[in-house]
């Protein structure tokens, strides 16, 4: 198991793996627009390549609507 934090939230994985792999495997918005990790922002076409990383901070980005 690694840690990495989610959304400010410490959360456990299996080992490292791509972000559009995490995404599927931990609670996040499935409306997301963007994915920070470690403050850059990782293009979406990248999601797939980009390996998150034992420590690695991850923010995933989404609207919210309001008035």
């Amino acid at each position: 198991m690694i840690e990495i934090t989610v959304n400010g939230k410490p959360t456990q994985v299996d080992r490292p793996m791509p972000i559009a792999e995490l995404i599927q495997n931990v609670e996040v918005p499935k409306n997301y627009l963007a994915v920070e990790v470690n403050e850059d922002v990782i293009p979406r076409e990248q999601h797939g390549e980009y390996v998150v990383k034992e420590g690695d901070r991850v923010e995933v980005v989404t609207l919210v609507g309001g008035g």
